[in-house]
């Protein structure tokens, strides 16, 4: 069985569970932003949770299905379109022989995954068929005239659902827990009280690497009237900090004093002090933020 990528959209990319427990050899774990969108697409076709599928970026792809196959979408709300029919995303689809699978632009989210029954079989790297961006490991982004072998049926048959209830990506203020750092100590009381109390604004730079995070300007601020605020979070300690290890979630601080959580494809080593660290049951909502949209943290 196998599939084509006839249109792949802005980025397109193999992702699985990925490749934990390999930071020793400066490899990161990288798999899917949003973990829990990819484990739901593989369970409503009756998969192993860390089967691989595709993690689209702003939709906009088309995918025609070589044989027929069962698959589903999840992850940003997005229309879906199977040869002129709507289907509804969230939900096991069955497809024929060449039916064309369109996936419509987003409208709250970013990151939407296709699975199919089987899971996408390409060649393992390192235990992984993720890609990771940053060291470029895994299979290459996907591109238009790309086929992909599909695995065999897993021995589960696909389940009968009626409901799936499903968490959609918020478009308002998203709130995260996150722990204090290890180098909290390293900023000023003030700093920490504002990591907290205010909001963040995702910023365009942010990638799978890391979610770069800008202070909510004021209006003349926007406009240029006034220039921008200070940095809010400010260092007590203003030592350079020899490189330490970094884990995925890390809340890294460089010198201008603006944030970066860093994600699934983040370094293994980084010299900027660690604020905070966000817990793991939020992480996957970073694969959904658009640019321009706010968070706020809050203590885990």
């Amino acid at each position: 069985m196998s599939l084509r990528i006839v249109e792949p959209g802005p980025l397109a990319l193999i992702e699985d569970l990925g490749r934990p427990g390999l930071a020793a050899i400066g490899v990161s774990a990288s798999g899917a932003l949003d973990r829990a969108a990819l484990r739901l697409g593989n369970r409503l076709l009756g998969n192993d949770e860390g089967c691989a599928g595709i993690e689209f970026l702003l939709g906009g792809a088309t995918v025609r299905f070589e044989e027929p196959a069962w698959f589903a979408v999840t992850g940003a709300v997005v229309s879906l379109d199977l040869d002129g029919r709507p289907v509804d995303p969230h939900d096991a689809v069955h497809a024929e022989a060449g039916a064309t699978l369109r996936i419509g632009r987003p409208t709250a989210g970013v990151r939407s995954y296709l699975t199919v029954r089987g899971g996408v079989d390409v060649h393992p790297v390192l235990g992984s068929r993720s890609r990771d961006v940053l060291s470029a490991l895994g299979p290459a982004p996907l591109t238009a005239g790309d086929v992909l072998a599909v695995g065999e049926h897993p021995a589960q048959a696909v389940p009968l659902l009626d409901f799936v209830p499903v968490a959609l990506p918020a478009d308002g203020v998203v709130e995260v827990r996150a722990h204090r750092g290890p180098r909290a100590d390293w900023f000023l009381p003030s700093a920490i009280d504002a990591f907290y109390d205010r909001e963040w604004e995702v910023s365009a730079e942010s990638n799978r690497i890391g979610a770069r995070l800008d202070p909510v300007r004021a209006a003349a601020h926007r406009a240029g009237s006034e220039p921008h605020p200070s940095p809010v979070l400010e260092r007590a300690v203003l030592s350079e900090l020899p490189s330490e290890p970094m884990v995925a979630g890390a809340v890294q601080v460089s010198p201008d004093g603006r944030p970066t959580v860093l994600l699934a494809d983040h370094p293994v080593t980084g010299g900027y002090p660690v604020i905070a660290v966000v817990a793991d049951a939020s992480l996957d909502a970073f694969a959904q933020l658009r640019p321009g949209q706010r968070l706020a943290f809050r203590h885990a």
